[in-house]
């Protein structure tokens, strides 16, 4: 099939190509060029016509908490007054303690949709949930591949509880990736633990060993807050990467996410050791976290991919956050270009995932694709795609989604879902959520 918009965005940062398409053929591009050339090299092929719309690849969402849905709007006494707050009184007891699996696929089910329809091709979930297992990543699986998306799923363990449930958490990391890799297909999972201030520097290692005989990814949260930050120095002499790396497991398996409150030194390690970032602007705000240092990554050469973490998940407004927030804060608009933030938002979410070959629109890679309209109310040029995309651009505006070659969207819609049925299913597990 030849998909022919009005501008392709194969290579996110890039120069974008007015009057070029691709061809899929299968679950991968096999070439990209001007419109006549296609039309000249495969006349047989059937032809997606896109008129006013750009063509660019799907978006990589980083890291999700794809059960964070059922908290919206969860009734509270009075507001968390900081992060440590936040969990101890609020994300724990109220939220991640009372997640059973019926919620999670609930959960997993609607959000995947909303991915879908505002541009997300691949999600990395986090599940913390502590009273489901076992078993709740292959319940999530089963939603994800009906879904469609291409998904990496993993638990999040911590010792917070137990130090049994804790190795429960690491064994559903362990036996999920194993089982998707034997399965095949869209889904996979990495090994996933929670931080240095719920987890032991015993639990750190075993998360890491288990990361490296699987050879797989070892994701954690790090530094979200201040809270991190100063239990670290206080325990062990040294801010949480410096502690990590003195643990010896800082390196390019470990993917860190927020890192919000870094110091210089744990910027330079980062770069220094190949550590990988993902960058959560829009709910760093709602925690009062903070604001990463993600130009100071990005220019020492960290990868660093973006995530929603469940907060608010159409894909341009997280870009449009990680776009604005970082000029505002650093007093300077030349920060945060649109084309960095959108090779944040594909290419380096698909990096910062250890994913190969997504992420681009290019021969070989794989057919991840979005369609996004154009009717804007100045030109579309090259020089301005970029801002004008993140500027004013929602998940109202894409119109058809690929992944792996197969059309999830067509027409603003997403396939084979019933929107209205998924919401009142999710409305269900959140009252039930609510009223425990």
């Amino acid at each position: 099939m030849l998909i022919l918009p009005e501008i392709l965005i194969a290579v996110a940062g890039e120069a974008p190509q007015p009057g070029w398409g691709v061809r899929v053929v299968g679950d991968v591009i096999t070439a990209v060029g001007p419109h006549a050339d296609l039309r000249r090299d495969f006349p047989a092929d059937e032809v997606w016509e896109a008129p006013e719309q750009v063509l660019a690849p799907g978006f990589v969402n980083a890291h999700a908490h794809l059960y964070g849905v059922l908290a919206h709007g969860l009734p509270l006494d009075k507001a968390p007054s900081g992060f440590w707050p936040f969990l101890e009184d609020f994300w724990w007891p109220l939220v991640e303690d009372r997640l059973d699996h019926e919620m999670i696929c609930a959960a997993t089910d609607y959000v995947c949709a909303e991915l879908l329809r505002s541009g997300v091709t691949t999600v990395y979930d986090c599940l913390e949930a502590p009273y489901s297992l076992p078993g709740c990543l292959p319940a999530q699986a089963e939603v994800a591949r009906a879904r469609g998306l291409r998904a990496i799923l993993s638990f999040e363990a911590t010792e917070r509880v137990s130090r049994e449930n804790g190795q429960l958490g690491l064994k559903e990391n362990a036996d999920f990736i194993r089982a998707s890799r034997a399965a095949g297909g869209l889904v996979s999972g990495l090994m996933c633990f929670h931080t240095t201030f719920s987890c032991s520097a015993d639990f750190i290692r075993q998360a890491h060993a288990l990361g490296q005989e699987l050879d797989a990814l070892v994701h954690m949260h790090m530094s979200e807050g201040v809270h991190e930050p100063e239990y670290a120095l206080k325990h062990f002499g040294a801010r949480p990467l410096e502690y990590y790396d003195r643990l010896g497991v800082a390196g390019p398996r470990m993917l860190a996410s927020q890192c919000v409150q870094l110091s210089e030194n744990e910027i330079r390690i980062m770069a220094e050791r190949g550590v990988r970032m993902t960058h959560m602007p829009l709910s760093n705000c709602e925690v009062g976290a903070g604001i990463a240092p993600v130009p100071e990554l990005a220019a020492a050469g960290v990868t660093v991919g973006l995530g929603s973490d469940g907060y608010v998940n159409d894909f341009f407004e997280v870009m449009r956050g990680a776009f604005l927030i970082h000029k505002a804060y650093r007093q300077d608009p030349r920060v945060m270009p649109a084309g960095l933030v959108w090779q944040m938002a594909t290419e380096g979410g698909a990096r910062a995932l250890g994913l190969e070959r997504v992420g681009r629109l290019a021969p070989g890679w794989q057919a991840d694709l979005q369609l996004i309209a154009l009717d804007l109310p100045t030109p579309p040029e090259p020089h301005n795609l970029y801002d004008q995309l993140v500027l004013w651009r929602s998940h109202a505006h894409v119109r058809a989604v690929w992944v792996a070659g197969q059309v999830r969207v067509r027409d603003g819609v997403v396939l084979n879902a019933d929107l209205a049925a998924l919401r009142a299913r999710t409305r269900a597990a959140a009252r039930r959520l609510w009223s425990l």
